[in-house]
């Protein structure tokens, strides 16, 4: 029987003499400071990256010291170090928060190994398709999306509907031909980017939007999911999804899973859940939660490993900031070759 794929590094040597967390921080909007922290974990005269990305600006600043003090040192193995680390993170965001120490955990474990993440798990990066995730302003106007499309026009997108858009908007933006997923945001309760359930807003959507375009995230309602019912093979799901029980639960089947590592918490539930994914073959796509730092070359270096053909929102962190412009990496991302050690995507 061929090893499951977290039996792949579970079993990968991994010593830690001591470790340091840091801050990032970028104002992105109005009102919107990230802030996330990087782990290093540090040993044998190697170091390993992750980032916790906890939203919670004042609760990253105020638990930097605890993440600092945590005892940590020793010999362990990946799924050893799993079983010390879980315990010891804060309750609230704490999968972010885990997220970031395992994450750095398999990056040092690696180049103590001297391995790549390709070599560790025996497949290839592969080039990794991306999406541009964007909001369309406010109030809502065609002229981002155009402006992307200005600056490349092959560039592909991944929007959030919101109430304020028009018919004509939404048929602008179809006609482009260039979005992939349309994201209602239901799952999501006293943040900044809310989408109560509107009815006219899913119908609209609907009519605009031709099948094969993936309809993520729509609300946990009754009322939702009966409007939905015929594009049941195009929905996707992204924040209820922490594990195998989470898909499981889902009203049918999904067509397709938006995975966020830092949503899972562990290695073991991420990819148990990716394995879990493509042996019924789930059509998967990468996430992002606005990284800073090492994250973002994490996200993309899993979606090169196992779906780099989907239409991943790990674009780089160029697209997250400042007006659409020409000059940025375009789609698909190339891997490094020979691919780097450690848990990553390039050098």
């Amino acid at each position: 029987m061929s090893p499951s794929l977290y039996e792949y590094v579970a079993q990968l040597p991994l010593t830690i003499e001591g470790h340091e967390v840091e801050l990032l921080e970028q104002a992105v909007s109005s009102g919107f400071e990230r802030v996330t922290t990087v782990v290093t974990l540090r040993g044998e005269g190697e170091r390993g990256l992750g980032e916790d990305v906890t939203y919670d600006a004042e609760r990253q600043r105020e638990e930097l010291g605890q993440r600092a003090a945590l005892d940590l040192a020793g010999d362990y193995t990946i799924d050893s170090f799993s079983a010390r680390i879980g315990p010891l993170v804060p309750a609230g965001d704490q999968v972010y928060t885990r997220w970031g120490f395992e994450g750095a955990a398999l990056d040092l474990a690696l180049h103590q190994s001297g391995l790549s993440l390709a070599q560790a798990f025996g497949r290839p990066l592969r080039p990794v398709r991306f999406v541009v995730s964007t909001r369309l302003g406010s109030p809502p106007t065609f002229r981002i999306v155009e402006g992307w499309l200005a600056a490349d026009p092959d560039l592909e997108f991944k929007l959030d509907p919101q109430s304020s858009w028009s018919t004509d908007l939404a048929a602008a933006l179809a006609g482009t031909g260039r979005v992939r997923i349309v994201d209602f945001k239901g799952a999501y309760s006293g943040t900044p980017v809310d989408q109560p359930f509107d009815p006219a807003l899913y119908r609209l959507i609907k009519r605009a939007f031709p099948a094969q375009v993936y309809i993520e995230d729509p609300a946990p309602s009754p009322e939702a999911l009966v409007m939905l019912a015929d594009r049941e093979r195009d929905l996707s799901w992204d924040a209820p999804i922490h594990d195998i029980q989470d898909v499981e639960a889902l009203p049918w089947a999904p067509g397709a899973l938006n995975i966020k590592p830092s949503r899972f918490g562990s290695l073991r539930r991420l990819l148990d859940t990716i394995e879990y994914a493509l042996d019924r073959g789930i059509v998967l796509y990468g996430g992002g939660q606005f990284e800073l730092g090492p994250g973002r070359q994490q996200i993309q270096a899993l979606a090169s490993l196992f779906y780099a053909d989907g239409p991943n929102d790990v674009a780089p962190g160029g697209y997250n900031v400042g007006a659409p412009r020409p000059g940025l990496p375009r789609s698909p991302l190339v891997p490094a070759d020979p691919p780097p050690l450690g848990f990553r995507f390039s050098e």
